[in-house]
């Protein structure tokens, strides 16, 4: 971002500080938002660093005063400390304070005082004066070591202000934090000591990866992107491969496999679910209702003999059932592997693994032949993964016949051969490192789903909640995933790609997760609800494609 900045102002003759009156305004915006547009007579606190980002915050600072905030800036430091733009915009603010303070307005619009030690902090914070917003302009994106000194008394404040919110049932000071939530090393998602817990996080240009990394993000808030001016261009010529989900994504791939007043059931795919065992029918059913109502044409569930008849009755009426020859144990048997090849040639997608089991070799034996000898996209999950665990060398998915896997992060220690759990405390490193080796989409599941491509690039989901982690949530994912690659398969043909069909249902997943949270909240929600709301995300996201022609009068 900092090459970004710079090449902005060198390339393209935007003097960087234009680029911090636009970043200042976009914060302005976000909260007139928040209130309504009612600032008139509203308090708010400016914290700044000694950096550009305190240099956003002064330059916030007097866009506030303009529209009626009173403003009091703090300054951790001197004045004569400060260079370039960072000292222009406090300077401005430094001297708007001093002709305030000698005129005759009363109170006086915007005050200005230096900070530069505990001490002083506390003969700032004592007064205990009400303050409608705090802003948390201290540190930006060059922050590399934890805070300490005065900088983590200012943290104690802040929390404490928090407390006695929550206890209060208030909703006063809104605490926003400019670019990135003080305390966080803005490249990583773990954060690195005590960091400012904001309500809304207003970033520039781009997101950084700890506005959307779990557990970093979880200190931000609300979060907005603001387009500051720098050219795309330029974001683009940086070749990023971290990119963070946005509706747009899920929208573009829903107009693209619109129903359309010729469709039926077979020009949206046929999604064939392999799931199950005695005993374990209610994965099964989960995963097979999801693809059904995901949009998908036609949905089959293969399950072991025994385990039919209760899957069939669990299932919508809509999905078909078939059974399949099983192990003694009421598992898969290889011995189904013939029957299954006949049916997949019938289908344009194939989900393997919820409820499956993976104790009998046979079970294994019969899940590695299904994914080595595919004639369509194969989507591999739960007791699927468990049986390919440790992931086996001779298995690679194509571009052609790409392999899902969609392991939580338990699964993804046992594809990786892995006992230790710090092996994926990076996330994204574990993620793009078994994707790239084994030429496989990884979806890992966990806070902020992830996806990572063949070719390293990774992809962050911010839609969801934690009441996605109710049981069979997973099997409804699974079976969203597998709905959209069969549609994908079916109504563009040779142009259907499996990624972007996975990346849309991990949004409208999580999105279908966020209404029904908001409906019945999450501790009462459950897998059969997130599926219920596939439609109300659907429509929000593309409601002309969902409504019918009028043709009447």
């Amino acid at each position: 971002m900092r090459l970004i900045d710079r090449l902005t102002t060198e390339n393209f003759k935007t003097p960087s500080l234009l680029l911090m009156e636009a970043a200042a305004n976009s914060c302005l915006r976000a909260i007139e938002s928040h209130f309504d547009g009612k600032l008139s007579d509203k308090t708010a606190r400016i914290l700044c660093g000694r950096g550009n980002n305190g240099g956003d915050g002064a330059a916030l600072a007097r866009a506030l005063a303009r529209v009626g905030v009173h403003c009091d800036v703090v300054l951790f430091g001197k004045l004569s400390e400060l260079s370039g733009d960072a000292e222009s915009n406090m300077q401005a603010v430094s001297e708007l304070a001093s002709f305030a303070a000698g005129s005759a307005v009363s109170p006086s619009p915007l005050t200005f005082v230096e900070c530069d030690s505990v001490a002083s902090w506390e003969n700032i914070a004592r007064p205990r004066r009400s303050y409608d917003l705090i802003v948390d302009a201290l540190f930006g994106t060059g922050l590399t070591r934890p805070l300490e000194g005065v900088f983590l008394k200012v943290i104690e404040h802040l929390e404490m202000l928090r407390g006695a919110r929550e206890r209060a049932a208030d909703v006063h000071p809104l605490i926003l934090s400019v670019d990135v939530p003080s305390g966080l090393n803005a490249d990583l998602a773990q954060p690195i000591g005590a960091t400012v817990q904001a309500d809304l996080t207003v970033t520039f240009t781009a997101a950084k990866p700890a506005n959307v990394l779990s557990p970093a993000a979880e200190f931000g808030g609300k979060f907005i992107v603001a387009d500051i001016g720098s050219p795309r261009s330029l974001v683009d010529a940086t070749k990023p491969d971290l990119f963070l989900i946005d509706a747009e994504d899920a929208r573009s791939w829903l107009t693209k496999t619109r129903y359309t007043p010729n469709s039926y059931k077979n020009t949206h795919g046929h999604a064939l679910v392999v799931a199950g065992a005695r005993g374990y029918f209610g994965a099964a059913a989960l995963c097979g209702n999801a693809a059904m109502r995901s949009g998908a044409g036609l949905v089959t569930i293969a399950t072991p003999a025994s385990a039919q008849s209760t899957v069939a009755a669990n299932a919508m009426s809509e999905v078909m059932t078939t059974a399949l020859a099983e192990t003694d144990r009421g598992s898969v048997s290889d011995e189904a592997i013939e029957h299954l090849q006949k049916l997949s040639a019938k289908t344009t997608a194939i989900a393997i693994g919820p409820g499956l089991t993976s104790d009998d070799e046979r079970t294994r034996k019969f899940v590695h032949n299904v994914v080595a000898n595919r004639t369509t996209p194969v989507v591999i999950d739960a007791d699927g993964l468990n049986c390919l665990s440790t992931w086996p060398q001779d298995l690679r998915g194509s571009d052609e016949f790409p392999l899902i896997l969609t392991p939580h992060p338990g699964e993804m220690l046992r594809l990786m051969g892995q006992t230790d759990k710090s092996a994926i405390d990076d996330r994204v490193l574990a993620a793009r490192s078994f994707a790239v080796a084994h030429h496989v989409i990884v979806v890992l599941k966990g806070p902020r789903q992830l996806i990572a491509t063949p070719d390293g690039r990774v992809f962050i989901n911010a839609t969801g909640n934690a009441g996605l982690g109710t049981a069979g949530a997973g099997d409804t994912l699974t079976g969203l995933i597998v709905g959209f690659i069969s549609q994908a398969q079916a109504t563009l043909g040779s142009n259907a790609d499996s990624l972007e069909a996975t990346i849309a249902a991990l949004y409208v997943g999580g999105l279908a997760g966020d209404f029904a949270a908001s409906e019945i909240g999450m501790r009462t929600m459950v897998a059969s609800d997130i599926r219920e709301h596939f439609s109300h995300a659907i429509r929000f996201l593309d409601p002309d494609g969902e409504r019918p022609p009028t043709t009447h009068t």
